[in-house]
């Protein structure tokens, strides 16, 4: 990487839809523009930016979309949607931020990379998925779901919902690209949603796969093979707690690879919520231990450079 400082930003899907009476386009527009003005002032402080974000709404978006129009138009494999995604959300970041450079007077030029990552066709996810995907729907969807090659189960009295593997990733397809265009000063947005998982066939063609991988985990390897300076997850919350949402409730504003391993260990971080965003940290700092890690929320990003809010975690 050149000399001047470098960051992959995660960006969850918090910073897309900030609620469900406000998921439609316009208001992911809003909220992408708000979470952009915040990443700006990392661009202003001089940092290189790699960000990535999240696509689970949006993915579901389509599905039910492909349900909905399935008697007239054909429907949409997983990994195009997945493609898709990476396109229309790459479109209104780099729009939003484009923005907001111009108004501050910043010449960056941004770039997105529609971005495959190479899964293992014998991953142990394929054999048991888990992840769920779409919406909940009545058994007797489900079952049809299953004619058409889905696995589908039933939640806790929610409904019934299909689920798909989430691998884990191996390779950065466009990796040379996104370093190349890093180096050369752009603002790089990639690997959204985790990256479209494909594998490789008998041949070493790769083909797209029904599944999904986990966007931390995917940011992470990113982060590794960059070589960042700071691996920076934006969330829903200001900083990390221990005894979240608990009488004797505690954030944090500093932890060692070693106690955020200890207190992952003992429960602390959720697997739906903090526990694949302390994974993916641990792993950065475990293959890189000369970076560092940042877990905020958009708001607070430039707080938390200058150590007044976040909770920061190095080796």
């Amino acid at each position: 990487m050149n000399e001047k400082k470098t960051a992959v930003v995660a960006i969850g899907g918090n910073s897309l839809i900030l609620d469900k009476q406000h998921e439609d386009v316009d208001s992911q527009r809003k909220a992408v523009q708000e979470t952009c003005r915040h990443i700006a002032d990392m661009a202003e402080r001089g940092w290189n930016l790699v960000i990535t974000h999240g696509n689970g709404p949006q993915v579901g978006f389509i599905l039910r979309r492909n349900e909905l129009a399935a008697p007239q138009v054909h429907t949409t494999p997983l990994d195009l949607i997945g493609a898709d995604t990476q396109g229309s959300i790459g479109y209104m970041i780099a729009q939003a931020l484009r923005n907001e450079f111009q108004k501050r007077g910043l010449q960056k030029s941004i770039a997105g990379v529609v971005t495959q990552v190479l899964v293992d066709r014998n991953d142990p996810g394929f054999q048991n998925p888990s992840k769920g995907i779409g919406g909940f729907t009545s058994e007797e969807n489900a079952r049809e779901f299953e004619k058409e090659g889905w696995r589908v189960i039933e939640d806790a009295g929610r409904g019934w919902r299909r689920v798909i593997a989430s691998p884990i990733p191996l390779k950065i397809i466009e990796l040379d690209a996104i370093r190349t265009l890093v180096e050369q000063g752009f603002v790089v947005i990639a690997v959204g949603g985790g990256g479209i998982p494909v594998v490789e066939d008998e041949q070493g063609n790769l083909v797209g796969t029904r599944a999904v991988i986990d966007k931390d985990r995917a940011t992470s390897l990113l982060a590794q093979e960059l070589q960042v300076d700071l691996f920076l997850i934006s969330t829903a919350v200001p900083q990390v707690a221990i005894h979240f949402n608990q009488p004797d409730e505690r954030w944090l504003d500093h932890l060692t690879a070693h106690e955020a391993r200890q207190y992952h260990a003992e429960g602390h971080f959720k697997p739906g919520s903090m526990g694949p965003k302390i994974e993916a940290v641990l792993s950065f700092l475990e293959v890189y231990p000369q970076g560092r890690a940042l877990i905020t929320d958009p708001p607070n990003i430039a707080r938390a450079l200058d150590g007044q809010s976040g909770t920061w975690i190095e080796v």
